[in-house]
């Protein structure tokens, strides 16, 4: 799906864990990749926390070959978006890693979306976002998991209104929310 089509300036990809949002947003960017002669850029937000997060990457990185560039910025990417190299298809993968980040080092998460957001219409290539739906499930039991939710579905909505196109996976199979021309 989309692959045989340029990607427009900003996608975003949502999904619940393991839908297949990953899988599905780098098919997009690697096909752009290749339709266009460049390397991929793969923007990774995660932490390696402990064996079982390391392993996870591991498996990624592995999985995406040699097409792909990765850079890791946990924090940071609303910074770095604007300075990458012009011309090259992005993988932002995940928000969801990224807003966790940014709410376990206690920074304003309402005010790092904003720039983020700010930062996406200046990428210098098309960008791809992967990010979790979280609010399909239960309310969290916990303040801080209430106001991560709270959270998440505010930056996805902010993203998702940026976007022109948006694509919601769930068991592998994409449903297009948005698909701007």
């Amino acid at each position: 799906m989309f692959e045989d089509r340029p990607l427009p300036p900003l996608s975003l990809v949502l999904g619940g864990a393991r839908s297949g949002k990953s899988t599905l947003a780098e098919a997009w960017v690697a096909a752009e990749a290749k339709r266009s002669g460049v390397r991929a850029l793969y923007l990774a937000t995660g932490r390696a926390w402990d064996a079982e997060m390391r392993e996870r990457i591991d498996i990624h990185r592995a999985r995406r070959g040699d097409l792909w560039e990765t850079v890791e910025e946990p924090l940071e990417v609303a910074e770095l978006l604007p300075g990458l190299p012009p011309g090259r298809p992005i993988l932002l993968d995940c928000l969801t890693l990224w807003l966790t980040n940014q709410m376990l080092e206690a920074r304003d998460a309402a005010a790092q979306a904003e720039k983020l957001v700010a930062a996406l219409a200046r990428a210098p290539g098309p960008v791809v976002c992967v990010s979790n739906e979280v609010g399909l499930g239960l309310v969290p039991e916990t303040p801080l998991g209430r106001a991560f939710r709270d959270e998440q579905g505010r930056l996805n909505q902010r993203v998702a209104a940026a976007a022109q196109r948006v694509v919601f996976t769930a068991a592998g199979l994409p449903l297009t929310l948005k698909a701007e021309p």
